[in-house]
């Protein structure tokens, strides 16, 4: 079917992520296609790039950026928090926070561990950090506190914790059971300085099924 309204035409072009629509004498514009997972209702990641200017780092004495996560930091070993430590800081910094998430196959987030109201004075975490700052939820069993890897399937997952650096301390009514991973982000979304990550990679093939003796977890 032709349609013309005021002899303007326009054309649409379908791809698999856009839609295009071309408007004589106007700037074409797009919207985003729905996908196959949004179709489904399932709960993709939202965007979100805080500032990072590559002079705040995050390093931890256990793994290196992008290196294999020991066991004893998983499901399958003591379940033991990271000791990390961060340097670097920007000026006029009050206070960190530092969220640990995975992003599944199907784009879903999963979130860890999260600290938030971390002091400005402190600089480093411990391995089995506890009494810094305020412990949020995690996706794993929605309980307070960390949930260590234990990925149901085979194959390298790569988990990423990021330290943010904060113009004040993150100012959060609800309880920390009920403060999740978009929670924090939004109380803390204009407060961010910068940021610091550091990439961990756990492969638990050759573990899920031994014996019986993993109980697969997410």
């Amino acid at each position: 079917m032709k349609l013309e309204t005021n002899r303007c035409q326009f054309l649409v072009l379908f791809s698999s992520t856009l839609v295009w629509f071309f408007v004589p004498g106007m700037v074409s514009a797009w919207i985003p296609a729905q996908t196959g997972t949004e179709a489904r209702g399932a709960e993709s990641s939202p965007g979100f790039a805080p500032k990072r200017s590559g002079s705040f780092v995050l390093r931890s004495s256990a793994v290196a950026d992008g290196g294999a996560l020991p066991v004893d930091y998983t499901g399958d070993g003591a379940g033991s928090t990271l000791p990390l430590e961060w340097s670097g800081a920007p000026a006029g910094t009050k206070s960190y926070a530092l969220i640990m998430h995975h992003i599944d196959p199907q784009g879903k987030t999963k979130w860890y561990w999260m600290l938030y109201n971390i002091p400005a004075s402190v600089n480093r975490l411990p391995k089995n950090a506890k009494g810094f700052g305020t412990t949020g939820n995690n996706s794993i069993n929605r309980q307070v506190g960390y949930a260590p890897p234990h990925s149901k399937g085979p194959g390298p997952k790569t988990y990423v914790l990021t330290v943010y650096a904060l113009s004040a301390p993150v100012q959060i009514s609800l309880p920390p059971a009920e403060v999740t991973r978009d929670v924090l982000l939004a109380a803390m979304k204009n407060l961010i300085l910068d940021s610091a990550e550091l990439k961990v990679v756990y492969d638990r093939t050759g573990r899920i099924g031994n014996a019986g003796k993993d109980k697969q977890k997410p």
